[in-house]
């Protein structure tokens, strides 16, 4: 069975899971267009996560993508949160109210989130994905039990003979130049920071399940690549940004079709963990701190919600997350599936994709 078949979609195009960003319409009308729809439901909870997989379900009955994260539970530190939002205080006072007293872990792991498992067998989504490492065994047994197909992002090698070890269906070589959190297994290792072509190359050599390529990618001469380089499919996210389906505020849509697409970074200084972004003032000032003095994530996240929310009341969308590849300046603000259509013309036109009969 090959991997579209397993997926049950027709085109060799994911729209990736974006936490915040993807949305049920989004979603829907991406599946709609023959390539595979995608939630990101870390920050949503399990009830929330029932709703945008009903939400979608009400739009259409093809396949369907869900992502959870599964890093490990914070270790909270009182004195490096207190002292980051001291470091924070300026910017929350600039515009008008105080630093949180104390922060929280605003986030559930899949890793101990039980109640998102239940619902993920109740509502059996065509395909659940892991970011930032794998699940226990027993939780992948329930869920391949369900009849779910299993994905996994890794960075390097050894992430993703994990993931083919665990059971994964197929492994998303997630390249350094992708948009948003980094899908390291460990945030504090060393990381080789390889890029999309070179990573998806070494897996398709190294393993034996299917490999989808992601980061970077934003039309049909990507995924053309990528499929010449032997993935199975494309996962796009910064494509999708722009779209009037996303969940993307008007500055982040400015910001992506700025020059700032062309000068993405990594920062840790938004949520805690690694991160690409569009450069604002955010970034700005995370440049100049330690890893050391950042909070754990997701804790560091709750802080800088509150910051943009209190900037964005203000008009002020500097301080958001805005997550974007390397690829953002290719960025096309066209509906959903008028972009899938699209990006299917181009595949077709270099003759890696059959005219639809």
């Amino acid at each position: 069975m090959t991997l579209l078949e397993l997926l049950r979609i027709d085109l060799p195009i994911i729209q990736a899971p974006m936490a915040g960003v993807s949305t049920p319409a989004m979603a829907a009308a991406v599946s709609e267009a023959g390539a595979l729809g995608s939630l990101g439901v870390a920050a949503a909870g399990a009830e929330g996560a029932r709703r945008m997989i009903k939400a979608v379900r009400e739009r259409t009955s093809r396949s369907l993508h869900v992502n959870v994260f599964c890093h490990a539970p914070a270790q909270p530190d009182t004195n490096v949160e207190t002292a980051w939002l001291e470091y924070l205080r300026p910017h929350f006072e600039r515009f008008g109210v105080k630093p949180p007293a104390a922060l929280r872990e605003i986030y559930r792991s899949f890793l101990e989130d039980d109640d998102m498992l239940d619902v993920l067998l109740e509502e059996k989504p065509r395909v659940v994905s892991f970011h930032f490492g794998l699940p226990s065994a027993e939780r992948v047994r329930a869920l391949r039990e369900a009849g779910i197909v299993l994905l996994s992002s890794a960075t390097r090698l050894s992430e993703a003979r994990a993931a083919e070890a665990a059971g994964m269906d197929a492994v998303i070589a997630q390249g350094y130049e992708a948009g948003g959190h980094r899908g390291v297994f460990d945030p504090n290792a060393p990381d080789d920071n390889l890029g999309t072509f070179a990573l998806t190359r070494l897996l398709v050599r190294q393993l034996r399940v299917p490999v989808i390529a992601a980061g970077g990618i934003m039309d049909g001469a990507g995924i053309e690549a990528a499929l010449r380089l032997g993935a199975r499919a494309a996962q796009l996210g910064t494509a999708f940004v722009g779209c009037p389906e996303s969940d993307a505020d008007e500055g982040y849509r400015r910001a992506l079709l700025s020059n700032a697409a062309h000068h993405t970074l990594m920062t840790r200084a938004i949520s805690g963990r690694p991160a690409r972004c569009l450069p604002n003032r955010f970034t700005q000032l995370g440049a100049d701190v330690s890893a050391e003095q950042i909070p754990a994530y997701p804790i560091t996240y709750d802080a800088g919600k509150q910051l943009h929310a209190a900037a964005k009341a203000a008009r002020e969308f500097g301080y958001g997350a805005q997550w974007a590849g390397q690829g953002a300046p290719l960025a096309r603000a066209l509906p959903a599936a008028e972009l899938v259509a699209t990006l299917a013309r181009e595949l077709r036109e270099a003759g890696m994709l059959s005219a639809p009969s």
